[in-house]
């Protein structure tokens, strides 16, 4: 005769119970896979589109600089990488604003607090989203779309007659990749305390997440230039928002002021950006938001 036992039910392990919290996520919130997708589309195609006067600008690269031969011919190869990785910050930014405020609104929150996932874990898991989910998302796309340019592209300079190796030559096939997921993890660091920063407002805020977000930071700047005459705060907002370019790489501006093509290991600088104060100083900032929120979810209501 079997007796009962009175050890406790097992508790799934917390690794597992992160992974599934990503994944109800993802179930729940569709778009963080379909915008990229839908960008990574329609670039794709704009891309396909363009490569049809590849011979031509092939034939005229006699006539220019070399500089100017690897834009010409590089150029369309990162189109669709830049678009869906701004796609994926533009993402990133605004569920992290409606995250845990939505949960309020639709009082999903009293269903979820009675499984036994913790406020921390919960909190880890959106915040993971936009630092890690979408990251891969978009690198993975913009992988798969240049791999999709590079055979549409080698098609129709075949198809014309021309030999493939000189554009070829011009891409660098192995250089590449690595500078997309470097570029892309230097970006979710740098951003990670706007996206903790979001987060946290998301679980304060009882109505209009999104306005009391920016609200603060429009006060303050508005503030600080009728008073002091200066723009330091505003110009504090710009530089956490694209200040790691310049801190990660080593960028050269073009005559018009755009920063031209970043594809080769020696214009990587993680040297640089690693020890930056700017970077160590945000992801404290991410942690005391990211614990902020946890503790409002904690305690927070239903709206």
């Amino acid at each position: 005769m079997n007796t009962p036992s009175n050890a406790p039910p097992s508790r799934m392990p917390a690794s597992d119970t992160m992974y599934w919290s990503i994944r109800r996520e993802l179930w729940e919130n569709r778009s963080l896979t379909i915008a990229p997708l839908a960008v990574a589309g329609f670039v794709l195609f704009v891309t396909m589109v363009i490569a049809f006067g590849l011979p031509r600008r092939m034939r005229t690269l006699a006539t220019l600089d070399p500089a100017k031969q690897h834009a010409v011919l590089v150029g369309p190869f990162t189109m669709p990488p830049s678009a869906i990785m701004v796609t994926v910050i533009l993402v990133g930014l605004f569920y992290s604003i409606d995250a845990l405020y939505g949960e309020r609104r639709d009082r999903s929150i009293l269903f979820w607090k009675s499984l036994p996932v913790s406020d921390l874990t919960t909190v880890l898991s959106k915040a993971a989203i936009p630092l890690v989910v979408l990251p891969f998302i978009g690198f993975a796309l913009s992988v798969a779309a240049q791999l999709v340019t590079l055979l549409w592209s080698t098609l129709i300079l075949m198809g014309t007659g021309m030999s493939p190796a000189a554009y070829w030559g011009e891409l660098h096939l192995l250089e590449m990749p690595v500078t997309l997921i470097y570029g892309i993890g230097v970006f979710a660091l740098w951003h990670a305390p706007i996206y903790a920063y979001l987060l946290m407002v998301s679980a304060w805020a009882r109505r209009a997440p999104i306005l009391w977000a920016l609200l603060p930071m429009v006060v303050i700047s508005m503030v600080e230039r009728m008073v002091f005459h200066t723009s330091h705060f505003a110009s504090l907002q710009a530089h956490r928002f694209m200040g790691a370019l310049t801190l990660a790489f080593n960028v050269t501006r073009q005559a018009n002021g755009h920063i031209g093509i970043i594809d080769r290991f020696d214009q990587l600088n993680p040297g640089r950006f690693l020890t930056a104060p700017g970077l160590w100083i945000g992801l404290l900032l991410a942690a005391a938001f990211l614990a902020a929120a946890v503790r409002l979810r904690r305690n927070r209501e239903p709206l």
